[in-house]
């Protein structure tokens, strides 16, 4: 049985003041499937992720997310079936807000709390916490979260409205290697729950790569690159193109390892 698609994307090109940003690009994500989005900066990852989520439009091409079609859609109820976790927002929560009320600030995707939620809804922000490896820091304020424990927040924040996708726009920016690694452990057993949302996880680095990360798109300089299954993309070959260095892969026990020659 054919899985019902999450993204397509259809030669989708975009042009802003002249200038090609994202051109000719076609993607395809299916249920069931984790990708990766990768590329060097200002290649066109953070655009595409705005077309994804319908805060860009394309200049030309066709945009599906969630079996809707752009321009025959409420972009704004679909941007609620959309989760999207950036580094960009841990400078905008209150300080003094606990972890807990910034979780259920997802409801209103709001930031900072405008009304009054009911115990149901706080078992929820409780309940999405726990999925996202936040379990024990609910009450604790905002300005005294690690890193690593604040980008667990904003992924509760993200799921407690049930997101169908999930998209984690660079989520271990800023971490050190045993908060990464922890952080990676959280989000790979989030993707065995039940009902668990399609995650496009972003990032500069090919060791941040899990085994939930089933296939890849690499992105440069607003083409599609290589778009393909993680085991079979992920090499010396196609890394030294992304890059425009002479890299070498190392992979062990399905971890990567990126030298520069």
């Amino acid at each position: 049985m054919e899985k019902t698609p999450v993204l397509q994307l259809s030669n989708v090109t975009l042009l802003r003041d002249g200038v090609t940003i994202l051109s000719d690009v076609s993607w395809t994500i299916t249920e069931g499937r984790n990708w990766a989005l990768l590329g060097p900066n200002g290649c066109g990852k953070t655009t595409l992720l705005k077309v994804i989520a319908g805060y860009e439009w394309p200049t030309t091409g066709e945009v599906r997310v969630l079996g809707e079609t752009f321009g025959k859609t409420d972009i704004r109820l679909l941007r609620m079936r959309i989760g999207w976790v950036s580094s960009s927002l841990l400078h905008r929560f209150p300080p003094q807000d606990s972890a807990l009320k910034i979780a259920v600030s997802g409801l209103e995707a709001s930031v900072g709390l405008w009304r009054d939620f009911t115990a149901a809804e706080l078992d929820a922000a409780h309940a999405a916490l726990k999925a996202a490896g936040a379990t024990g820091i609910a009450n604790r304020d905002w300005n005294v979260l690690s890193q690593g424990e604040r980008q667990r927040v904003l992924i509760a924040r993200a799921l407690i409205g049930k997101p169908a996708l999930l998209i984690l726009d660079e989520p271990c920016a800023g971490l050190d290697p045993a908060a990464r690694e922890s952080f990676l452990e959280d989000l790979e057993r989030l993707t065995e729950h039940e009902g668990a949302p399609t995650i496009l996880f972003v990032t500069h680095h090919v060791e941040e790569l899990r085994p939930f990360v089933t296939d890849v798109l690499m992105l440069r300089d607003g083409r599609a690159l290589v778009v393909g299954s993680t085991r079979d993309v992920i090499d010396s070959e196609n890394i030294t193109q992304l890059y425009g260095r002479e890299c070498r892969i190392k992979k062990t026990t399905d971890r990567y390892s990126l030298q520069i020659e």
